[in-house]
């Protein structure tokens, strides 16, 4: 039946959320048998590009001169990289830095989330290298000492490194203990269950499937509703000046 223009997602001044329902798929430079939902990008005022990749069966990923980071959501891929090789399974991810050739192809029907950025360089900082691993190797701690809150950090946190990319698990009823308001941004890509989303003076339901882009200092909180756990992939900006390199 025809929604007859009805859906949950919403565009904000300072946020938006996007449902699968209103998702339009396309296709960028260097895709082969692949497609690309383009979630958020400076067009709306966002510092970096983050889309869903949509693989068929050796379909390719083209290059860029920009960093990326890809977790793997559904499916298998193979990350080429200076004659290197690396499998990357579910929960798989790998970070490469800014003009680093390689080529990302899909050993099946896969969909890979991707964050691009422009490197924000620091004349004291070396820049950071590849980076290949999967989720489930990354050590789990509890957020403000809430054991029902579970935050994996999959970057280092280094300098080197001017973004970072966490998943967080909240088992039903956990929610964060603040409204954040604050100086980063965010892409978040709803991984598992679903909740209650603030942002800005509206309240979302929300559930897997969804990504939501929160701009600097955006009003946001979190509550997991359900019977099962909720889970998200989130970006933010980090280890950067707001005014950028501090030259003497």
């Amino acid at each position: 039946m025809h929604n007859l223009g009805q859906s949950r997602s919403s565009h904000q001044r300072n946020h938006i959320l996007q449902t699968p329902d209103t998702f339009v798929r396309t296709a960028l430079p260097g895709m082969k048998n692949a497609s690309a939902i383009v979630h958020i990008g400076p067009a709306l005022g966002a510092a970096f590009t983050e889309y869903t990749a949509e693989f068929e069966p050796k379909g390719e990923l083209g290059n860029t001169a920009a960093q990326r980071f890809i977790y793997v959501m559904d499916g298998a891929v193979a990350l080429e990289a200076k004659g290197e090789r690396h499998e990357l399974g579910a929960r798989g991810y790998a970070y490469l830095p800014e003009g680093f050739s390689h080529r990302v192809v899909a050993k099946e029907k896969s969909r890979v989330a991707v964050v691009e950025k422009q490197y924000e360089r620091n004349a004291k900082i070396e820049p950071p290298h590849l980076l290949v691993s999967n989720e489930n190797a990354i050590s789990a701690h509890a957020l403000d000492g809430d054991s029902d809150l579970q935050v994996k950090c999959l970057l280092p946190d280094e300098p080197q490194f001017d973004f970072a990319v966490n998943t967080m698990v909240y088992q039903p009823g956990a929610a964060l203990n603040i409204m954040e308001m604050h100086v980063m941004e965010h892409g978040l890509i709803m991984l598992e269950g679903g909740g209650i989303y603030r942002l800005g003076d509206s309240w979302y339901p929300v559930k897997a499937g969804d990504f939501i882009w929160m701009g600097p200092w955006c009003p946001q909180w979190f509550g997991a509703i359900g019977k099962v756990p909720a889970k998200y992939l989130i970006y933010k900006n980090w280890n950067r000046h707001p005014l950028g390199e501090q030259k003497k």
